[in-house]
């Protein structure tokens, strides 16, 4: 089984309430109700230090296939186990694999965009906000590809019905929490509805998770992608 602290390798634990906490890398302290059994920290900017990478990166690849382009990113130094960087990943994912697919969308803003937004939803969102930041991830994307703000109409809309379309692919599985997984489900669900709504076909092949040995909570035959499920 894996570690989890990026300082010690412990465990990770999560309290009932906000504490001060100060990142062990960049040293910025902050509330947080997450932290290692042994009291180290990391920040969701340090957690997330690299991310950048993944402009370039998409950038470069002319993938019609969200996931292909994904597992790139989670093959990357940056990318953990776990992390806030996922709910910037999927929606990069999907932008991509979107433009290569014949959407129309100029890619390199973006995906600056999505970077900027994605920052934002803070690990843990999953079970502290009852959304999953890879869900919300495909939200924004969708928000990104019609243009939505708070005072659109069909965009708005479909924004908001694309967030609640993974969370409910994520939530009926149930937890514990797994970025691949919820990553994976997020991005399959957005396709569908892209292919249905917008007439772009992406390529989603069949998934078989090869992350599974590095996940201290996998759910097993209870996750879709699990290897034994797809054997």
């Amino acid at each position: 089984m894996k570690d989890e602290c990026l300082i010690c390798k412990a465990p990770l634990e999560y309290l009932p309430e906000d504490v001060m906490m100060e990142c062990e890398i960049c040293h910025a302290r902050e509330h947080s109700k997450t932290r290692c059994v042994k009291g180290h920290y990391v920040c969701n900017e340090c957690h997330t230090k690299g991310i950048d990478e993944v402009i370039g990166f998409c950038m470069s690849t002319g993938s019609k296939n969200p996931i292909e382009i994904i597992s790139g990113m989670m093959d990357m130094a940056f990318c953990h186990m776990h992390g806030p960087e996922h709910h910037i990943m999927v929606g990069c994912a999907l932008l991509t694999a979107y433009r290569n697919s014949g959407g129309g969308l100029d890619l390199l803003p973006a995906l600056k965009e999505m970077v900027a937004r994605g920052k934002k939803v803070p690990g843990g969102a999953c079970g502290f906000w009852g959304a999953c930041g890879a869900a919300v991830s495909t939200g924004m994307f969708m928000s990104i590809i019609t243009g939505s703000t708070p005072l659109a109409n069909e965009a708005w809309g479909h924004s908001n019905m694309m967030t609640s379309k993974s969370l409910q692919a994520i939530g009926v599985i149930g937890g514990p929490r797994c970025c691949k997984r919820n990553s994976y489900l997020s991005i399959s669900t957005a396709a569908a509805y892209v292919e249905e709504n917008f007439g772009v076909k992406m390529d989603v092949p069949e998934i078989i998770c090869r992350h599974s040995g590095s996940n201290n909570q996998c759910i097993g035959s209870r996750c879709p992608y699990h290897p034994s499920v797809r054997s």
